[in-house]
């Protein structure tokens, strides 16, 4: 069967492609279109994946969108009627939109496909959060534990998945339904320490370390635990129910002080940015403290050792942690794209597995479904703007970007496929020095163009991960795709000042040599120079950007940056003006 899987019209918009229930390929719009956190309609990532299997519309066999835009318009419909008078501003607008493209998509996916509408089909938003998470992991049966904003209704929800000869199933069977939802508390405050919401929930998680959870008693106010041990907000400090103008009401602010413009600097100097840092400290601590009591219960409910976990939540690293150490599961498995973006290979897992029946089939252990960078495109660039370009082997290669890391210098690395999700895992990295406060500070100001509270992630190979990183039983596969922070040992935290936060830990990946083989190949070669076989490892962009995904744009970012060196494929461009490119090794 070909199954095509889409998410679209909220945040993260991306499509999937499955043939005979194994991925063709996948990939979130931004990469394509440019634009960051591209919501549209994914037009140009459908035609990529389409393309990879050499497909037309009309060989597909379904269509899957990745909720039900019917019973989201009546959640939408329904509570602006509830808050009525008090939503009588945001209800036109909120009609209006949902009444546009987003509640007619069968029409929408059977114009822009000219497929039929009998093939397109739609999984509720949190199936398809369970099946990205639990169909993905190496487990043939789990807990699955999902949580976000908001989809249809639902907001989080809990229950059980089983493999095997005999078919697929996944039961949930408890949920929290909307206004009352963690993703929508944690992203009010998240807009009210003044950074994006959707986006800016990480940097509430980093501003954490710097502060104190002195809050947590008034935090707690806020959400309240329920005697069923689920929670329910109390909605007289939230507007987000009500309007779209903001997240937080009077009382919210008359509790917590001014919030901060987007725009004001957080000095942590300044009692200011302390207390801004304290209330980062104190909704980060009530966050993993209900996320721990529920995932515990749901271990003794169920009494499995796995537990799958997905939804937008699901990337805060530090609650993650938490959950493997306390809540009794053995072992924790977050997919590399737990939000929206995974949403799309979630919907096609779930109508494959699910709706269709199709036998279970073992998930490729990695995130590499986007497009390839292009081997050797760097060549003719650099040559006609007189940079140095060489390409070389593979071991050749390795050992001169490992020359040129231990000397210092920041390398661009592109290589093969592009991860789905938020992080770069290996193909699409800036790469780094590990060592020295400095590296973190030069990246921050030069190239990455972003707060300096902002920790950066180590990458390390997996034969020395416990070496240098106090990971438990389980931290290695959390940490496979970067989704859990863990203690820096002691003694390596000033060895590893660029990569060790403020609180001595690191969102660390633990890298195998089976995900990313050049990665780990050139991890080796640095540790045989400095006897660290570690890096710093982030996401190949620039600030308001999306992660490069072509060869050009890993060039062009490389040349408004503070980029020493970029690879792409088997090809070496360092920023070094010279003459015209002298290739040691035709590309073959």
């Amino acid at each position: 069967m070909k199954i095509l899987g889409i998410s679209a019209h909220y945040h993260d918009s991306a499509a999937a492609l499955l043939v005979d229930g194994m991925p063709i390929g996948s990939v979130q719009e931004e990469r394509l279109s440019r634009r960051k956190n591209d919501a549209a309609f994914p037009l140009l990532a459908i035609e990529w994946c389409l393309d990879q299997a050499g497909l037309q519309p009309d060989d597909l066999d379904a269509v899957v969108f990745y909720e039900r835009p019917m019973l989201k318009f009546d959640r939408i419909l329904t509570s602006c009627l509830r808050a009525f008078p008090r939503s009588w501003k945001s209800f036109p607008q909120a009609i209006k939109n949902t009444l546009g493209e987003k509640a007619w998509v069968r029409g929408l996916i059977s114009s822009h496909l000219g497929v039929p509408g009998k093939k397109v089909l739609f999984t509720e938003h949190h199936q398809s959060h369970a099946a990205a998470a639990f169909l993905t992991a190496p487990t043939r049966r789990a807990a699955i534990l999902t949580a976000d904003g908001v989809g249809e209704w639902a907001t989080m929800t809990a229950g059980q998945g089983a493999r095997g000869p005999d078919g697929t199933s996944i039961s949930l069977t408890r949920e929290i339904r909307f206004p009352h939802s963690l993703g929508l508390f944690y992203s009010a405050f998240t807009a009210y320490l003044g950074f994006a919401v959707n986006e800016g929930e990480y940097k509430v998680m980093g501003l954490a370390s710097y502060g104190r959870p002195v809050f947590a008693d008034q935090v707690r106010r806020l959400l309240q635990r329920t005697p069923d041990g689920a929670f329910a907000l109390d909605l007289s400090y939230f507007e987000f129910q009500t309007t779209a103008e903001r997240s937080y009401s009077k009382r919210f602010l008359d509790l917590f002080g001014p919030p901060r413009t987007a725009y004001e600097p957080i000095d942590l100097e300044t009692a200011e940015g302390r207390r801004f840092a304290d209330v980062a400290a104190s909704v980060q601590r009530v966050l993993e403290d209900v996320l721990v009591d529920i995932a515990r219960d749901l271990h003794r409910q169920t009494g499995l050792d796995d537990l799958c976990l997905g939804g937008g939540v699901a990337l805060n690293g530090v609650a993650n942690a938490r959950i493997l150490a306390e809540s009794g599961f053995a072992n924790l498995y977050v997919p590399p794209a737990p939000g929206d973006a995974g949403c799309a290979l979630g919907a096609a897992l779930y109508a494959d597995r699910i709706y269709f029946g199709q036998p279970d089939r073992e998930f490729p252990d990695h995130p590499f479904w986007g497009p390839s960078v292009e081997d050797g495109a760097l060549i003719q660039w650099g040559a006609e703007d007189r940079l140095a370009v060489v390409a070389l082997d593979d071991p050749a290669l390795i050992e001169r970007v490992a020359n040129e890391l231990a000397l210092g210098r920041v390398v661009g690395w592109m290589d093969g496929a592009s991860e789905l999700g938020p992080r770069a895992l290996g193909h699409r990295s800036i790469l780094a020095a590990p060592h020295s406060a400095d590296m973190r500070d030069r990246l921050n100001r030069d190239i990455k163009y972003r707060e300096e509270f902002r920790p950066f992630a180590p990458v390390v190979t997996a034969e020395s991960a416990f070496r240098f990183f106090d990971l438990p039983e389980g931290g290695a596969r959390l940490a496979r795709f970067m989704s859990g922070v863990f203690p820096v040992r002691p003694q390596w935290r000033e060895r590893l000042a660029a990569v060790t936060h403020v609180d001595g830990t690191a969102r660390v990946q633990v890298l195998s040599r089976d995900m990313a083989p050049r990665l780990h190949a050139l991890l080796e070669a640095y540790g045989r120079r400095t006897g660290i076989p570690v890096l710093l490892n982030t996401s190949f962009n620039l600030a308001g950007e999306p992660i490069v995904n072509r060869a050009v744009e890993g060039y062009t970012t490389f040349r408004r940056s503070g980029i020493d060196v970029l690879v792409a494929g088997r090809t070496h461009m360092s920023g070094r003006v010279t003459a015209p490119a002298i290739l040691s090794e035709e590309l073959t």
